[in-house]
């Protein structure tokens, strides 16, 4: 469903950019500005779930953590290992 919005530019040349970009592109001004909100939003919620994400980390690091390619080198030493020996 397309929804309808006035957006008031404030600033001409933020204005003359976006037409000038949307002409050299071939495509409407509303698609420029419908993927810049798209981002935007989307910033927020990686911005949002940072804290978190830092939060887990450090979770990780104080109950010992390891980097997977240390582990994984682990296991394909011990698998190697295990198959030889048979």
């Amino acid at each position: 469903m397309s929804r309808k919005m006035t957006v008031v530019f404030h600033d001409e040349g933020l204005y003359t950019s976006l037409k000038v970009e949307a002409a050299r592109n071939h495509i409407p001004a509303s698609a420029i500005i419908s993927a810049a909100v798209r981002e935007w939003l989307e910033n927020r919620e990686d911005a949002e779930l940072l804290p978190l994400i830092e939060s887990a980390h450090s979770e990780w690091q104080e109950k010992g953590g390891r980097p997977w390619p240390e582990i994984e080198r682990e296991f394909i030493v011990r698998r190697t290992e295990t198959t030889y020996r048979q």
